[in-house]
């Protein structure tokens, strides 16, 4: 540190309430009142400060609707009320919210404190890249110094700015802090989960605190908003890199933890929850997913197309865990090419959950509209186009009843199958909401196993086997001929996921795929089917996100697009034909 840094302060004590816990964008009054209620338990915990996390007032991420005025207005008038409040003396509040100063609006953290608002910190690195564009809305807030909170000298960089201190244009926020004088940080996050996300902001963190010799307070959002879904997961670390506390994951929680300053910094001891492993974490996070969905947009309950295979089937364990049997209303819609035991695998899984289940035949719906095509088809051979009407006969039906009784459709397309175009057989463009959007069929395989076998904290539906067992042993039926299987025109799915997986979550060349041992043609065949189906994936309902790269904000290809990787080997570039890129601006001008 310089020698400019001020000395420790007096204050040994600090009692933080970590406020982990479910706001809902544009909700600006109900966020205003759970950040009460959250202070009301502090203060009851005899906390010093209550900690929210990033843009909590107006719910995160709030994309462009926070650039109304009238939604800025609200956000700040609320942010005031709640400073007000703080004259009576209990916690502060240390709440995110957008803020307009000089004209610019940013990404800010206010303490509240005293009946006013005694600090403000803007985000500084603004992330623009996956679910992530700030740069659109926001601007980058100066480079911070440290607030005082009850006499501590605290840090506050936002999210992003613990994230990437080295990178080209981002500004080493947390460095900054410890040269001019904070004793402690506290990183208010809006970071949505994906597999594995949580070693990666452990290892962020510890980087920060290894680097400035600060404990770091990290307080995340739990809660799903559209196709994301934060997991909270909340954590505190000491000085010395060691784990003081942990919150809970996927579920709210209002702890308070008590710090005091001894000869190594401060310090605390908290509750350590423990971590779920990733398909733990998969199925947690679609299950909170979609609850959130369901309940933040008003809907009174869902409705599912039941099959009788896996993917309907594991929606269903999957909605009835979220929002209880008594809202979840199954559908059998069987065709001539409907086998009995796929009727008899939906009628038993039905029954396994408890759930509401009707059986409506679409013969004479897929009949009449075929009587009506006659005309138009008269002298062409059946194919494709015939197969597909039942697809849509099902999803008519299924918005009829939607629309009738006031459910929201949850769709059941996997990713393997939604990446080659193969997701039309059960309705899959006609819904609310798909929370199995972002799982590959051999994940969707392995979670119906793990529910079996495992009912997550929270879930609401029953215990024990919910899926029967002859769903996830059975080969995928297409239903749309007689004896055929997905199989017969797809790849095994242990292979194809494979492929996908490179394809689409590595953009790696087609020619390096074969060289892992792929065929060839197969993964052309595949990597084609990827692009012509990108169509289809933008008329799907949203899902929850799972994987860093999913089909949505993630991954954005064209529809009109010509390109194809043909398999050959990608071409050496050639350096001699092009100038090394300039270093200095003066460079970039020919003389």
């Amino acid at each position: 540190m310089s020698a400019s840094v001020p000395k420790a302060s007096a204050a040994r004590r600090l009692a933080i309430t970590l406020a982990q816990i479910n706001p809902t964008v544009g909700d600006v009054a109900g966020n205003a009142a759970m950040a009460r209620a959250a202070r009301a338990q502090a203060a009851a915990a005899g906390a010093d400060v209550v900690v929210f996390p990033e843009l909590f007032i107006a719910g995160y991420p709030p994309e462009d609707l926070v650039l109304k005025p009238a939604f800025q207005a609200a956000c700040r008038g609320h942010v005031e009320e709640l400073a007000r409040e703080t004259a009576d003396g209990g916690p502060a509040l240390l709440i995110g919210t957008p803020w307009v100063e000089d004209g610019r609006l940013y990404n800010a953290c206010a303490l509240l404190d005293g009946g006013r608002i005694a600090a403000l910190r803007f985000k500084v690195n603004l992330p623009n890249y996956g679910v992530f564009d700030e740069k659109r809305v926001f601007a980058v807030g100066p480079v911070p110094g440290p607030m005082n909170i009850r006499g501590v000298r605290v840090g506050v960089p936002v999210c992003e700015d613990i994230w990437h201190d080295e990178a080209a244009g981002y500004e080493n926020v947390v460095e900054c802090l410890a040269e001019t004088g904070a004793e402690l940080l506290i990183v208010p996050n809006g970071s949505p989960y994906w597999r594995g996300k949580d070693d990666v902001r452990l290892n962020v963190a510890v980087a920060r605190v290894t680097e400035s010799g600060l404990p770091l307070v990290y307080v995340n959002q739990v809660g799903g908003q559209d196709e994301l879904v934060f997991d909270g997961a909340s954590f505190v670390l000491h000085a010395d890199c060691s784990l003081a506390a942990q919150l809970p994951a996927f579920r709210e929680s209002i702890t308070t933890l008590h710090f005091s300053r001894g000869p190594g910094g401060w310090r605390c001891e908290g509750p350590r929850e423990a971590m779920p492993g990733d398909d733990e974490g998969d199925y947690a996070a679609c299950v909170l997913g979609l609850r959130d969905y369901i309940n933040k947009n008003g809907f009174a309950g869902v409705l599912l197309g039941i099959s009788g295979g896996i993917d309907s089937a594991l929606c269903a364990a999957m909605a009835v865990d979220a929002i209880g049997v008594e809202r979840v209303h199954g559908v059998m819609l069987p065709f001539r090419y409907t086998s009995p035991v796929s009727i008899h695998d939906a009628a038993e899984l039905a029954r396994a959950l408890g759930i509401r289940y009707d059986t409506i035949p679409i013969a004479p719906a897929v009949n009449g509209i075929e009587a009506a095509l006659a005309e138009v088809f008269a002298g062409r051979p059946r194919d494709v186009t015939e197969e597909n009407i039942q697809a849509r006969a099902r999803g008519l039906i299924l918005m009829a009843i939607s629309n009738k009784l006031g459910l929201m459709v949850v769709t059941t397309g996997n990713k393997s199958e939604m990446s080659v175009g193969y997701a039309t057989l059960y309705g899959d463009m006609n819904g609310g909401f798909n929370p199995v959007k972002d799982l590959y069929k051999t994940e969707v395989f392995r979670l119906s196993r793990l529910r079996n076998r495992w009912k997550p904290d929270g879930a609401l539906g029953p215990s024990g086997v919910v899926i029967p067992e002859n769903i996830i042993v059975r080969p995928p039926t297409a239903e749309l001929r007689d004896n055929q299987t997905d199989q017969d025109t797809l790849p095994p799915y242990d292979m194809l996921d494979a492929i996908l997986e490179r394809l689409v979550e590595r953009e790696e060349p087609a020619a390096a795929i074969a060289e892992a041992g792929f065929a060839r043609d197969t993964v052309l065949r595949i990597e084609r089917m990827l692009h012509l189906a990108e169509y289809k994936r933008r008329q799907a309902a949203p899902g929850v996100k799972v994987t860093r790269r999913n089909f949505g904000r993630d991954r954005r290809y064209p529809i009109t697009n010509r390109f194809r990787d043909t398999g050959a080997p990608l071409p050496a570039p050639d350096t001699g034909l092009a100038p090394k890129p300039a270093r200095q601006s003066a460079e970039g001008f020919d003389v």
